[in-house]
């Protein structure tokens, strides 16, 4: 295991990544090439799921994990968990290179953390797998009913998404109602099949591209009044809200003047490919539900698995992403600024004020204690 500690910037401040601790972590006899980032625990143990997927090279698994634990702060502060960020990919094929001996090598890695970083599920890993990395590591949410976990954190991820998007046409057009509404969703998997079909019911009519057509042909067998899009051509289809739902970087200097939509709201994480696409949205008049904010049903459902998993419970706190959306709008209006920097904002102030809390002596700590996490 190797460890690469960036710098120790506190959270929105300058420096090279931000990141407080980055681990390599490689076990040749399993074939495991793994990377945790750790961006922030200034609001406690840094919590985000483990990506199982084939990257082309080292450095793009580093620069995949580098953003989405940052991503994940922003969001965990933002869903009002007491969690900072993290993140965890794995490097390989996981439908040839995915092993229970890889799974148990990679869980010993994450408990070698010492409850830093809490793992999940995310794409590439299933919750069956995080019942076996949790025979290695007691720092593992995301887990089957069976063993004591909240299964599908899907479920709550696409009913996020579904209340920032009421949120969104509440702000744009006055009511939250989207009945009649054309929604358009690019990404039919995990996270989009559960926000169709809650559109369905809503009285949205849909339009969904998929490259994966036995996904879209499900689907369509579920709810045959949803029509089909070509994937390339979705983007450039007139809909009131597009809905990013698939992998990121879905927002570019090429679909963003395609579109042909008022409002984007989805559930796929890092949705700008890079800073000033929010601009280029705002200067089209398009109102954009920044992704961290509208997809934190999931990291609020695992969360509420280390606690003890009530579903009523946390579903109520997923619908507070709703109001939080809305936050991020009037923040944006007040400050004169485009919805994602108002979101990071809020985040980042958060995680300022709460954090700044750790430095505050507690009674009855060990002598010489402090309560500040220190940063490695």
């Amino acid at each position: 295991m190797g460890v690469f500690a960036p710098n120790s910037a506190a959270p929105g401040e300058p420096g090279a990544t931000g990141h407080e601790q980055v681990v390599f972590c490689q076990d040749q006899a399993t074939g495991l090439r793994a990377i945790i980032a750790i961006y922030s625990t200034a609001l406690g143990p840094a919590l985000g799921g483990t990506r199982f997927h084939p990257y082309r090279t080292e450095a793009d698994a580093v620069h995949d994990v580098l953003e989405l634990s940052r991503a994940m702060a922003y969001k965990n502060a933002m869903a009002g968990l007491d969690h900072g960020g993290g993140k965890a990919v794995i490097w390989g094929d996981p439908a040839t290179d995915k092993t229970e001996p890889l799974l148990r090598a990679y869980g010993r890695f994450v408990q070698s953390l010492g409850g830093r970083y809490f793992t999940a599920c995310d794409v590439g890993t299933v919750v069956a797998d995080m019942d076996v990395v949790a025979r290695e590591s007691r720092f593992v949410t995301g887990r089957s009913p069976e063993h004591g976990g909240a299964g599908d954190s899907s479920v709550l991820t696409a009913f996020g998404v579904y209340e920032g998007m009421r949120a969104a046409a509440a702000h744009r057009w006055g009511t939250a109602s989207l009945a009649g509404r054309r929604v358009g969703i690019a990404g039919v998997g995990k996270v989009g099949r559960h926000l169709a079909a809650l559109l369905v019911e809503a009285g949205a009519h849909l339009l969904v591209a998929d490259v994966n057509t036995a996904a879209v042909e499900a689907l369509v067998a579920k709810f045959p009044t949803i029509d089909v899009v070509d994937p390339v051509a979705l983007v450039g289809t007139a809909v009131d809200v597009y809905a990013p739902c698939a992998l990121g970087g879905a927002l570019d200097d090429e679909t963003v003047p395609a579109l042909q939509a008022e409002i984007v709201c989805g559930g796929a994480n890092n949705q700008l490919a890079h800073p000033g696409i929010d601009k280029l949205l705002a200067d089209r008049g398009i109102l954009y539900a920044p992704d961290y904010v509208v997809n934190s049903g999931g990291v609020i459902q695992v969360a509420d698995e280390i606690e003890g998993f009530v579903f009523e419970r946390a579903k109520r706190r997923a619908a507070g992403i709703h109001e939080t959306t809305l936050a991020v709008f009037r923040r944006a209006e007040t400050d004169g600024t485009t919805p994602a920097a108002a979101a990071d904002r809020l985040a980042e102030q958060r995680m300022s004020q709460v954090g700044r809390l750790r430095s505050i002596l507690v009674s009855g700590a060990p002598p010489g204690a402090t309560g500040m996490m220190t940063r490695v």
